[in-house]
């Protein structure tokens, strides 16, 4: 029989998503067969204490050092559970999904045990929600995965589902610096498995919820996402000569 885990992480020192991760905590706890969160050392105390001592939640609080590593580290929690497949989505970007779009979510965590590996972008709508310098630089990143996949994916969208065997495969073979593309290329070089692909529209982009933590100003920004976009497509290229 065939079941549904969640991998999440967080990053959250104001604690800003506190609020809506009680408000949602039931809600999560259906959707999903179990819940695996990693949550920084540098988070909210108040948040901290709430998903150790008072969620449903399987937790584990870790050192601060980047969104890899704690993808990783709850890649490596998460493979403790039985479930047949996972589903990987940014703490906020789920949150997001859930208070916006909760019938489309449900609906997609069926059918998730269809696929080896489920590259989970936006629709246009979705997309259109996100700052520019979002939107223009990733653009260039979603159009070399493209090329390398040979169909349109949107790759850069905080989400993506795949099976145990693939979730063990990228356990041991994952060390990029990002790792948005370098799953999918784990799951296609090393497994040699078919990628799908799903658009959503729960992958929209709200300022109070998905906005970075740290505030810029604009021309920081902007580089900020290019340099993160090259990180990126920079993984697609080094798997792909590999």
């Amino acid at each position: 029989m065939t079941s549904v885990d969640l991998l999440t992480v967080t990053h959250d020192p104001e604690g800003r998503l506190l609020s809506q991760l009680q408000q949602y905590e039931q809600v999560l706890a259906d959707l999903y067969h179990d819940c695996w969160i990693t949550v920084s050392d540098q988070s909210s105390e108040e948040l901290i204490q709430y998903l150790l001592y008072d969620s449903q939640f399987n937790v584990e609080v870790i050192p601060k050092h980047g969104a890899a590593n704690a993808r990783r580290a709850v890649v490596e929690f998460g493979l403790a559970s039985e479930s047949t497949h996972f589903h990987y989505c940014d703490l906020d970007r789920l949150i997001t999904w859930m208070r916006y779009h909760q019938e489309e979510l449900h609906s997609l965590i069926r059918n998730i045990p269809q696929s080896d590996y489920l590259i989970i972008g936006r629709t246009d709508k979705a997309m259109s929600t996100h700052p520019e310098s979002w939107i223009e630089t990733e653009k260039i990143t979603n159009k070399i995965c493209s090329f390398k996949l040979g169909k349109e994916v949107d790759i850069t969208a905080g989400s993506c589902a795949f099976s145990h065997k693939i979730c063990e495969m990228i356990q041991v073979h994952s060390e990029a610096s990002m790792t948005d593309a370098e799953w999918m290329m784990i799951a296609q070089k090393q497994a040699r498995t078919e990628i799908d692909v799903v658009e959503v529209d729960g992958l929209e982009y709200h300022e109070a919820l998905n906005a970075p933590n740290k505030s810029m100003k604009e021309v920081e920004q902007w580089f900020s996402r290019l340099r993160l976009s090259m990180v990126i497509s920079e993984t697609i290229i080094k798997q792909d000569f590999n």
